[in-house]
């Protein structure tokens, strides 16, 4: 069993490492005083700058398929990138991307919605989780009414990332109150012109979501993504894309604070000798170091199962519950090493604290992870011996 890897996702991985290092860490400071003031990390401009920066050396669409001018780049390159851009804080992502059930829409919707997301021209948001359906999906009650040739949707969500920059939205209402999820929950293309508005959410971090009020909009038939009663399996489609991807992004937070834990252990004296000397100390660095590993193999292995066209499911969840918890505790105790000054904003060490504690909430909290693998593991659709047979 070969575990290196190939020269074209070494080289991949050290160019995503060295842009980083070169266009992202040195805009940290400033990112950090503007967050603290209220502003944006990286504002749109700033951001389409290091996008089209990035495009230049190959890098645009890194899981959008080649025909739409993407790399088509495999789940664990992907999983391997999320790693690299993990490594800072300040929020990246490379553009060229859709989100993947914009790939289901006609023709004519891919030519106004879907080509022109990837080219940067506009901006979705998937709108499914409401005051009373997060981890319960189905349980959704924004509905949408048949009027003549249109529908009139009434309704609100909440939590919806990029909802408050978003100019459409991929919006789930009920369309048949009888059937429920199970045919009875349509996909709409509302944009929002057409006259939904958002409201920002104020976190403990810096991801600020959005409440989206629907108040009898009204969007014609031809709004409609994929098939009439067809919406709650668009929306597992979309949640189900690629989960690994969270804690991948995870591993290269975690690998710069341990670094960080490290380079402090060593050089920070008490009593006359680095407290790297301590054998308190050096259990935090030893069980961070592991965790850090068997969370790595966990979000690879759920990424090979992806390109390998397996049901990933199951690792995947296992992946997202291992990250969010261990990430938690890796930063819990790098900022214990660092004593109060890890408590302090002169270090980015509370900037992750408060970024990672969100990993064990969105996209599937802890417990639901859990439900899922007891599940899975109590009704035999994964044996205990393992997933690789």
């Amino acid at each position: 069993m070969d575990f290196s890897l190939t020269v074209e996702e070494r080289e991949v991985r050290d160019w995503v490492r060295t842009f980083v290092q070169r266009e992202l860490v040195p805009r940290e400071q400033e990112v950090l005083r503007r967050e603290r003031s209220g502003e944006p990390g990286l504002t749109r401009d700033e951001l389409t700058e290091l996008q089209l920066k990035a495009k230049e050396s190959g890098f645009w669409g890194v899981q959008t398929p080649e025909s739409f001018g993407g790399m088509g780049l495999s789940a664990v390159m992907t999983a391997l990138i999320e790693a690299e851009l993990g490594r800072s804080f300040v929020q990246f992502q490379f553009g060229g991307s859709a989100d993947n059930i914009l790939f289901h829409g006609n023709a004519e919707q891919q030519e106004r919605y879907l080509l022109p997301t990837i080219s940067g021209e506009r901006k979705s948001c998937f709108a499914i989780t409401e005051p009373g359906a997060g981890s319960d999906a189905k349980n959704i009650r924004t509905s949408a009414k048949k009027d003549g040739s249109d529908w009139i949707i009434n309704g609100e969500k909440t939590f919806i990332t990029g909802g408050n920059e978003a100019d459409f939205t991929m919006v789930f209402a009920i369309t048949d109150p009888e059937k429920g999820a199970n045919g009875g929950v349509t996909c709409f293309l509302v944009d929002r012109e057409m006259g939904w508005r958002s409201e920002y959410i104020d976190t403990m971090g810096e991801w600020g979501p959005a409440a989206l009020v629907f108040e009898d909009v009204r969007v014609p038939e031809s709004q409609i993504l994929g098939e009439l009663g067809k919406g709650f399996e668009l929306a597992m489609q979309w949640i189900g894309r690629g989960r690994y991807l969270l804690p991948a992004r995870a591993i290269g937070s975690c690998e710069r604070l341990l670094t960080m834990a490290i380079e402090h252990a060593n050089t920070r004296e008490t009593f006359g000798a680095p407290i790297a000397e301590r054998q308190a100390i050096q259990w935090m660095i030893a069980d961070s170091g592991v965790e850090l590993e068997a969370l790595r193999w966990l979000v690879l292995h759920a990424a090979w199962q992806v390109d390998s066209g397996l049901d990933s499911r199951h690792a995947q969840s296992m992946a997202k519950l291992y990250g969010g918890v261990k990430a938690n505790e890796i930063v819990d105790r790098v900022m214990q090493i660092h004593g109060g000054m890890g408590y302090t904003r002169e270090l980015p060490i509370e900037r992750w604290y408060r970024e990672l504690r969100l990993l064990r909430i969105y996209e599937g909290t802890d417990e639901i992870q859990r439900r899922t693998i007891a599940r899975n593991l109590l009704k035999g659709h994964v044996k205990v011996s393992g997933a690789l047979g």
